[in-house]
């Protein structure tokens, strides 16, 4: 079993940083000036948009309260708008950031609804092979969408640690 400050680490500050990234990319989204942006998909069949910001979003909640022993709380109602999209950030951020490092012990195996499939993953493999991957494949599909419609946006604004 990791620790409770490894567990929290590699959790919390990481979808935290993330998901504000992904709000720099909800602004530049919104500054474009085009609405139609939320319903975009990279093909027929993806999920759109403002679903990927969302999801993210709900990701971040599924992976740090069940890692800190805490039932998963309600996703919120958020309309899906910028605004909403926005507010749904806000408060997931403020969620996990209340979440004490100690409480970051839980040893039991944790389940979660993949799709259609019931995953039922001891934490560190939920953490590290199911959530943050999870959590990146649906921040990577926001970010394409974004570049496939010729939106300004490139790896700096993705992960905030470049800069060209």
């Amino acid at each position: 079993m990791r620790d409770a400050p490894h567990r929290h680490t590699a959790s919390v500050p990481v979808f935290d940083h993330y998901l504000g990234q992904l709000g720099g990319l909800l602004d530049i989204a919104e500054a474009a000036g085009d609405p139609a942006v939320l319903d975009a998909r990279l093909i027929a069949g993806m999920l759109p948009f403002g679903v990927q910001v969302e999801i993210a979003c709900n990701f971040a909640l599924r992976a740090c309260f069940p890692l800190a022993g805490e039932p998963v709380p309600p996703y919120g109602d958020f309309p899906g708008t910028f605004a909403g999209l926005h507010d749904r950030m806000a408060r997931v951020r403020t969620m996990i950031g209340l979440l004490p490092p100690a409480a970051f012990t839980r040893d039991t195996p944790i389940s979660d609804q993949a799709g259609c499939a019931l995953v039922t993953l001891p934490p560190d493999t939920f953490l590290f092979q199911y959530a943050l991957p999870n959590f990146f494949f649906h921040v990577g599909a926001a970010y394409h969408i974004l570049r496939q419609r010729g939106l300004a946006v490139g790896k700096a604004d993705f992960d905030g640690f470049h800069k060209y």
